[in-house]
């Protein structure tokens, strides 16, 4: 499956429904917003070039790496939401890269966030994403890993951008980031 730039395009500013099964989720993945392939396939995270799906088979959380080009299936979908993981954004608009976005939308969709984390009562997110994760909660010195305060009363873990243009990880070393905070979140 692919897709022309003119066709992508037309996904701009379009938003991907959260990924939220019926009950309380117990491990939340936050990305920073949809990216125009996610837009057009409504399949968080995807992009040839993503490693967020193989990540998370590397990791023990999938049975089967889901295709991060074509999109989820229903029954994928189910997979993830009847495992007690849910997938939002920061922002929900699209945008060919998160670059796009101002400082105000990553505050203010912090703020959006925190309100639909305390909706959901998840015991552990994950953040994928330090740098918009300082912009968006106003905490310029935060690192990756485990935070000192939680995020609408869950445990808040930040962990890498699975990106392919994220050259400072691999799949394996972002495997090794989601099965910590699955174990955290008792997923896996």
């Amino acid at each position: 499956m692919g897709f022309t730039r003119e066709e992508l395009e037309r996904y701009r500013d379009a938003t991907v429904p959260d990924l939220v099964g019926d009950g309380p989720p117990r491990l939340v993945f936050v990305g920073i917003n949809p990216g125009l392939w996610t837009a057009a396939t409504q399949t968080h995270f995807a992009h040839p070039g993503n490693r967020f799906y193989p990540a998370l088979y590397r990791a023990g959380i999938t049975d089967h790496v889901l295709d991060r080009a074509a999109g989820l299936t229903d029954d994928e979908r189910r997979q993830l939401t009847d495992r007690g993981i849910a997938i939002t954004n920061v922002v929900a608009r699209a945008t060919a890269a998160a670059s796009e976005l101002s400082r105000t939308e990553l505050r203010e969709g912090g703020e959006r966030l925190v309100a639909r984390l305390e909706g959901w009562r998840p015991s552990v997110v994950a953040i994928a994403g330090v740098t918009a994760y300082r912009t968006a909660f106003g905490l310029p010195k935060a690192v990756m890993g485990r935070q000192p305060e939680p995020l609408a009363g869950a445990e808040l873990w930040v962990v890498p951008n699975p990106s392919g243009l994220n050259a400072h990880e691999t799949t394996d070393s972002l495997a090794a980031w989601y099965r910590t905070v699955a174990e955290a979140a008792g997923v896996c």
